[in-house]
Formats: C-alpha cells, structure tokens, sequence
C-alpha cells in the first residue's frame, strides 16, 4: 500500500490529518505539485484526472478522492469514528461534511485558484473576477457556522469527525487565498484554534 502525496495541497493534507487521527501509518509517495509532477505518468497512469491524493493497494486496486479515501480507512479502523456513529450520526456527519467541502472550501478553493498569480499555468483560464465573487460566499457560510458553533464544541455535534478535518484545511487554506476570519466570528475562531492544536494538524 501507497499513498501519492500533494505536500500542503488541502486535499492530500486532508487524508494525512485523517490518518493521523487514527494513527495509521502509510508510507508516502511524495509529488511536487509546484513542480507539475502529478501531470507525469506516475500519478496520471493511476488517476486520469492527474489529482492528488492517489492510494494504491498492494493489490494494485486504486482509490482516488480524498473522503474515498478516508472512508476506506474508516472501514477498516472504525475507531475512532471519525464519520459518525448510528443512523441519526452518520447522516448529521455527512450533511456537515458536504456544507463544509461545497460551501466553504470549495469557495475558498476558487478564490486561491482564480486569483493567485502562481495558478495561471494551472487555472485556465484563469477569471479574477469569478475567485472575488468566491470570497463573500466562504465569509457567509463562515458566519451561519458561527452561529451554530455557539452550542456545540464541533462542527456536526460532540465529537471531532471528517467535517472538521474539511473545516479546518478550508479555513487554514484561506490565508493564501487572501480570505481573513473576521474578528467577530470567535465562536469558529474558538474551534479552529482547538481543532489546530490537535496533534494530527501538523500532518
């Protein structure tokens, strides 16, 4: 078993904070993506769409997809559960996660594409005006999360699952894409600063 990593990338971070979560150790495979090393044959032989995270089985099977990924390895650790426990938890887990990844770092995702000078050869083409219109749509998911971080320690309720793994690489990935967490928002400034002190952030 392999795992092709991105470095700093969100999504390859996400599968090693994920991991690290669950103390699983995969060896990686390292890819500079400045570098446009997930364009070569290594990476783009096992993932037509040239994207990183890349897991290989020892059996050859290939997964793609960052919450694929992370689901395959909750199967096999189910603890700790990292998507939700039950019929009612799984779902509220899910439905969390989905907010996270399409209102938020998807958003942010589109900023940093768009208007960050080092995604020209990467984003084309590249629409500055189309990552600006990106901005406030993150900050009005960010204050609605506000609100609902009001009363409760995680994002999709008591315990730290895959919807603040999501949280946390969206919002630390605001700072290149020249997004700022206002001051007022100190409900999701209070969890990001918990969820950061997790050991498994520094993945």
């Amino acid at each position: 078993m392999k795992l092709f990593d991105g470095g700093r990338a969100p999504n390859p971070r996400r599968v090693r904070v994920f991991l690290a979560e669950k103390r699983i150790e995969v060896p990686l495979v390292p890819v500079d993506m400045g570098a446009m090393e997930h364009k070569k044959q290594e990476v783009s032989s096992r993932n037509a769409l040239q994207r990183l995270p890349v897991l290989e089985l020892d059996d050859g099977t290939v997964i793609t997809e960052s919450v694929a990924i992370c689901r395959y390895f909750e199967e096999l650790h189910p603890e700790p559960a990292l998507f939700g426990r039950g019929a009612i938890g799984k779902a509220r887990v899910e439905m969390w996660q989905r907010r996270m990844e399409f209102n938020l770092l998807n958003c942010v995702a589109q900023a940093f594409r768009h208007i960050h000078p080092a995604m020209k050869e990467w984003e084309i083409p590249q629409i500055p005006e189309w990552g600006e219109a990106n901005k406030p749509k993150a900050l009005e998911f960010l204050k609605m999360l506000d609100g609902e971080l009001a009363n409760r320690d995680f994002i999709a309720g008591d315990d730290y699952t895959i919807a603040d793994i999501t949280g946390l690489i969206a919002i630390d990935f605001m700072k290149p894409a020249r997004i700022k967490v206002p001051e007022d928002f100190t409900h999701v400034l209070r969890w990001h600063h918990a969820v950061s002190s997790r050991p498994s952030a520094a993945a």
